[in-house]
């Protein structure tokens, strides 16, 4: 399917069982938590991706856009959050994505954006923004698994969803891969430029000339996670680095292994999808 066809259809994309559950019930309450609802709503690429492009929509006529969950929640109060929350309870939250671990697929999610907003704040980049890249990064990885199953499934006998060499393989066989679906459905979505920009340069964030800070924070931040996921000894971690990326940031890769978070996420987090 060309990148565009893909675009031109929107994806109704699923979102943590667990997290929906969690939020309805908080919703429920006579005085909802609105720092608990933000951090839940925060551990959800979908969800995030909804609230985002619900703020940064014209009905609103911002002088600015909206880069992360806190700041939309301000803007919006909880009345749009329970129609958003109540869609997602009976629309994709319970959905399986066919050639994809979802409950893998969201804790990397979630260590991404993690990892990506301590990253930003050593290289003086918008910790929100970062945060929110790093958790809909991929999105484009489950749209094109959605949009058109057959053919993911031949790639993902070649190289796994999350592997290191997936875009390229994308690239090699559909002339794109999951950071411009990402970025073009960021960019449907109405959000900030820095964050679209990052979405769409992710995976060679300074080749052609093109130097976006916010793009080598996610490129960083997600080789470790993958790299995490795939149970890399230290010396693949030593090959495998994108050293090239590291040095425009001056990022060493001690010194993006310094940023692993405490809090890695489990299993627990985003729930069981059985």
């Amino acid at each position: 399917m060309e990148l565009q066809a893909l675009l031109a259809h929107e994806t109704a994309l699923p979102s943590i069982p667990r997290v929906v559950a969690l939020l309805m019930h908080e919703l429920d309450q006579e005085e909802p938590d609105l720092r608990k609802v933000s951090q839940l709503i925060s551990t959800d690429p979908a969800l995030t991706a909804r609230l985002l492009q619900l703020a940064n929509s014209a009905f609103f006529q911002l002088s600015r856009r909206i880069n992360g969950v806190a700041e939309a929640l301000a803007l919006l109060g909880l009345n749009h959050v329970r129609t958003l929350v109540s869609a997602a309870a009976v629309g994709g939250a319970f959905r399986t994505v066919t050639g994809i671990n979802l409950q893998q697929f969201w804790r990397y999610s979630l260590d991404t954006a993690k990892v990506s907003r301590t990253l930003a704040s050593v290289v003086r980049q918008n910790p929100s923004a970062a945060f929110t890249a790093g958790l809909v990064h991929a999105v484009g990885e489950l749209v094109m698994h959605i949009g058109m199953p057959r053919e993911m499934a031949l790639l993902n006998m070649e190289h796994p969803p999350l592997d290191l060499k997936r875009a390229k393989t994308e690239r090699r066989h559909l002339g794109y891969c999951y950071a411009q679906v990402s970025a073009g459905f960021a960019r449907q979505w109405q959000f900030p430029p820095a964050i679209v920009d990052a979405l769409e340069y992710q995976i060679a964030p300074f080749d052609n000339d093109v130097y976006e800070p916010l793009a080598g924070v996610i490129h960083l931040a997600a080789w470790r996670i993958r790299a995490k996921e795939a149970g890399f000894t230290e010396r693949e971690l030593a090959v495998s680095f994108p050293d090239t990326v590291g040095l425009a940031l001056e990022l060493d890769i001690d010194m993006v292994l310094q940023q692993d978070p405490i809090d890695w996420t489990s299993a627990h987090e985003v729930g069981a999808f059985s």
